[in-house]
């Protein structure tokens, strides 16, 4: 299951680098134990949800601020073209919520590995 939130500033360029890192990052286990294959080695399926409120800024008091979180019609565009992009770069299977509903999604972690990518992070030099 991928979380995807569009965040102020994002640019389109950054989709495309986003679902290939995405495909082809090694988390899944080999016959040695050792995360060493990615999505498409294991032939896996995703589920892709927005989820605008991973955009929270909580510095400041006790109540979070969503105002990073990119608009809802660009938002839904990149997360659309994100969703895209992961089937392009090989993903054979690629579920959908629907954008902006109030969706109940049951998510069971098995194993260790939660990663955010972040592409403000890629896109810094230094």
């Amino acid at each position: 299951m991928i979380l995807f939130c569009a965040m102020e500033g994002d640019v389109e360029q950054d989709i495309d680098l986003l679902a290939k890192k995405t495909v082809n990052l090694r988390v899944f286990e080999d016959e040695n134990g050792k995360m060493n294959k990615s999505i498409l080695d294991v032939d896996g399926e995703i589920l892709c949800i927005s989820q605008f409120t991973l955009a929270a800024d909580t510095k400041k008091g006790n109540r979070p601020s969503f105002i990073n979180a990119m608009e809802p019609v660009g938002a839904q565009k990149y997360y659309e073209m994100y969703c895209e992009a992961l089937k392009n770069n090989g993903v054979k299977i690629v579920e959908t919520g629907e954008f902006g509903a109030d969706m109940q999604v049951s998510l069971t972690n098995d194993g260790p590995v939660t990663i955010i990518f972040d592409t403000d992070v890629w896109n810094k030099k230094g």
